[in-house]
């Protein structure tokens, strides 16, 4: 099988060669400390020395502000700065980006903010949404019949991203406060994605291209449950969602995910309603485990993800046994297995390389299309000066 057939025969339930090999990414921070402790060569493009299939081939659309808000560095502050972002949020944070920014303003507040700002740079009609690679890309690289990788169409985020503008507190509040103004900022949000959408895919079709994917972004609950109300994101976020699978799957796109951390529980059903039933990356903790979403949601929820990485920075023993635990949820099929969130710095190299290889030898079948993990160098000793 090739890498697209195995990728699409995962989430039909289909028998399959073995499991496709991905990953979810890293920290900066935890790459650095690889390079520079450990044995990562410097130069090392992490896909081809840990040799992962090929993964996460995404549209490049843009399916939310244009024109981004110009960056500003608003402070200098040594090493952190105050900067506004391209989205219009004001961030405090290092300038090397080791770590996450406090997120401490926000351009976006209420109506008058909305119009001035924000609702005209969700106007579908904006010069940008389709940048010249993805047509170029739908032409020279994509067409089915000249690639054997899955590709995934970018579908945007109905809620996430609106979250970010506003912050969590405004977010919450303006549900309740203002009704007619969230809903109008939903809906508009909504039709950019749908009218890029619409366009894209008739390009791609034109070129003999069909995604194997769409996926959306939303980042929408905690480790309690959703950050929104569900009524609210049935009543007025459904309709858009809906609207967005109906247009994609005009255009043959197979399967829907959606990225979203946090205890999803009460939102896999609407969602899958809407067309959407690959939960990702499905965060293990109190909150989450993917074999027991598994057993209460059954085989109409497939998953990604649900690898906890947590545990790799634990004893061999127990990664061997969080891999052996999650073998018969790969086997049965509708779960391709990646770490729940990018690998932390407290992961050794040593630890994720094992981690790897086990993988490849268990869910990869040990068959000779895996890719071969690289060899770590020898850390250079530092001197000590007299």
């Amino acid at each position: 099988m090739n890498q697209r057939e195995r990728f699409l025969a995962v989430f039909n339930y289909q028998p399959v060669d073995r499991c496709p090999i991905w990953d979810f990414g890293f920290w900066t921070e935890t790459l650095a400390r690889w390079r520079g402790e450990q044995g990562l060569p410097a130069d090392a493009n992490p896909d081809d020395f840990f040799g992962m299939d090929r993964q996460w081939v995404y549209s490049g659309l843009i399916t939310a502000l244009l024109p981004h808000f110009p960056y500003t560095v608003l402070e200098d502050q040594g090493e952190i700065q105050i900067t506004l972002g391209g989205d219009g949020v004001i961030a405090r944070g290092p300038k090397d980006q080791t770590s996450m920014p406090d997120f401490i303003g926000y351009t976006l507040k209420d109506r008058a903010t909305w119009e001035e700002h924000y609702k005209w740079r969700l106007d579908p009609d904006m010069p940008g949404h389709i940048p010249p690679e993805f047509i170029q890309n739908c032409y020279d690289v994509w067409p089915d019949s000249k690639r054997d990788f899955p590709i995934l169409v970018h579908c945007g985020s109905v809620f996430g991203d609106l979250r970010n503008w506003l912050g969590l507190e405004n977010f919450s509040y303006i549900q309740v406060d203002d009704p007619p103004l969230f809903r109008e900022m939903v809906e508009t949000i909504g039709n950019c994605i749908a009218v890029t959408l619409d366009r894209a895919l008739a390009t791609a079709q034109k070129a003999g291209v069909t995604f194997d994917m769409g996926h959306f972004w939303e980042d929408i609950c905690y480790n309690h449950g959703p950050l929104i109300n569900p009524q609210t994101f049935v009543e007025i976020g459904i309709p858009q969602i809906k609207r967005i699978t109906d247009i994609c799957r005009k255009y043959g796109v197979p399967f829907f995910s959606v990225d979203c951390d946090g205890k999803v529980d009460e939102l896999i059903l609407p969602w899958r309603e809407a067309g959407v039933s690959t939960m990702f990356p499905i965060e293990i903790g109190d909150w989450a485990d993917p074999l027991e979403l598994r057993r209460r949601f059954g085989k109409e929820l497939t998953m990604m993800g649900g690898v906890d990485k947590r545990t790799m920075a634990r004893s061999r023993k127990e990664i061997d046994a969080m891999i052996d635990r999650l073998t018969p949820l790969v086997e049965e099929g509708g779960f391709l297995p990646t770490p729940d969130h990018r690998v932390p710095p407290d992961v050794s190299l040593d630890n994720y390389i094992y981690y790897l290889n086990r993988i490849k030898q268990v869910w990869g079948k040990g068959l000779s299309d895996v890719r071969p993990t690289g060899t770590p160098e020898k850390p250079k000793k530092k001197r000590i000066k007299n």
